[in-house]
């Protein structure tokens, strides 16, 4: 039996192990329950008394010797460096690209949140109307051109269902939900058959405003848009209001602002006159108060309307309205600093 034990420390002696699949298999040899010490416990029943004390101190000293051996692969295992596999682990990720914001979207946040300072509240609308919201309602006569299918655009087999063609519509089924007073911004998208130019578009995004209450006054509008301009373009920024005409207000007038560009100097983006033209306001006609069941005799207000592609293109000074549309990263990524 002596022999055996040395035999089994001279073969585990020269064994090495180099993963711990090769560990696992060595005791498993040795000290598993099948494995070879085992072997010898079974044999050490036969030896004679008197011998025992020998052989058993012997045998635990073998064991001791397979165990402080595996207990060795393992520590060296662990110090080895962990094979390449082709990758730095210690470099950072792929850089992940931010999109941005479109400045059409900037644009119509920061005009929104002017008005709201003033108490504005958004209302929304269909895109889908009637007449009746989109024309009837807002004092057009039967006979106004902007009826007319070169300026509209029209659901087959429905003449009286159309693609809104101003959010004014949306003030429309405010006055007729909700009693004065009322103070509404209304942005969203609207529709016209016109040709597709550098300054002009079939789709383009409007938001309009409408404040009606008890004595509100034309001084009333031509402060809070003077407002709304200085915080649009800068503190410096002056307005002037030019008599003009539309169904649903009463005076009606167009709004200019000196020219960001030049300072009110001119250019050929004003056309050197120092004025940039931006939107059309006035008093709501008593009329269309009518028609929404509110008391021109008791209630009076005013609306005003733009286009947020005009005012992002003074903004960012972009010339042409078509890059709005055409999703182009190049002119898209100029925003990315934007907020």
């Amino acid at each position: 039996m002596l022999e055996k034990l040395e035999q089994i420390k001279k073969e585990a002696e020269a064994f090495v192990a180099n993963s711990e699949e090769e560990i696992e298999a060595f005791r498993i040899q040795y000290l598993g329950k099948k494995g070879k010490m085992n072997e010898v416990f079974a044999e050490f029943k036969k030896v004679p008394n008197e011998q025992k004390r020998e052989f058993g101190k012997k045998i635990n000293e073998i064991k001791t010797f397979l165990q402080e051996k595996i207990d060795r692969f393992h520590a060296d295992l662990q110090k080895q460096p962990e094979e390449a596999s082709g990758d730095d682990l210690t470099l950072p990720g792929d850089p992940v690209k931010w999109g941005t914001r479109h400045p059409l979207s900037i644009v119509r946040r920061e005009i929104i949140d002017i008005f709201s300072r003033l108490g504005y509240v958004v209302a929304d609308g269909p895109e889908i109307e009637d007449d009746h919201h989109v024309f009837s309602a807002l004092n057009f006569p039967e006979e106004h051109p902007a009826r007319d299918m070169q300026d509209t655009f029209f659901i087959e087999k429905q003449p009286d269902v159309l693609l809104r063609t101003h959010t004014s519509s949306i003030q429309v089924r405010t006055m007729e939900q909700n009693d004065p007073p009322i103070r509404v911004i209304c942005p969203g998208r609207v529709f016209r058959n016109e040709a597709i130019s550098a300054r002009a578009h079939c789709i383009f995004h409007q938001i309009e405003g409408l404040y009606i209450d008890k004595d509100v006054s034309f001084a009333d509008l031509k402060q809070t848009l003077l407002y709304f301009a200085r915080e649009m373009f800068g503190a410096d920024t002056e307005i002037r209001l030019r008599p003009s005409y539309f169904p649903f207000t009463e005076p009606s007038a167009e709004m200019d602002v000196s020219c960001t560009i030049c300072g009110g100097k001119g250019c050929n983006v004003c056309k050197y006159t120092g004025w940039l033209e931006i939107m059309g306001c006035g008093m709501v006609d008593p009329n269309v108060l009518e028609s929404s069941d509110i008391d021109p005799e008791i209630y009076s207000g005013f609306a005003f309307g733009m286009g947020i592609e005009r005012i992002a293109m003074l903004k960012y000074q972009v010339k042409d309205l078509r890059y709005y549309f055409e999703n182009d990263v190049r002119f898209l990524g100029q925003f990315e600093n934007e907020v």
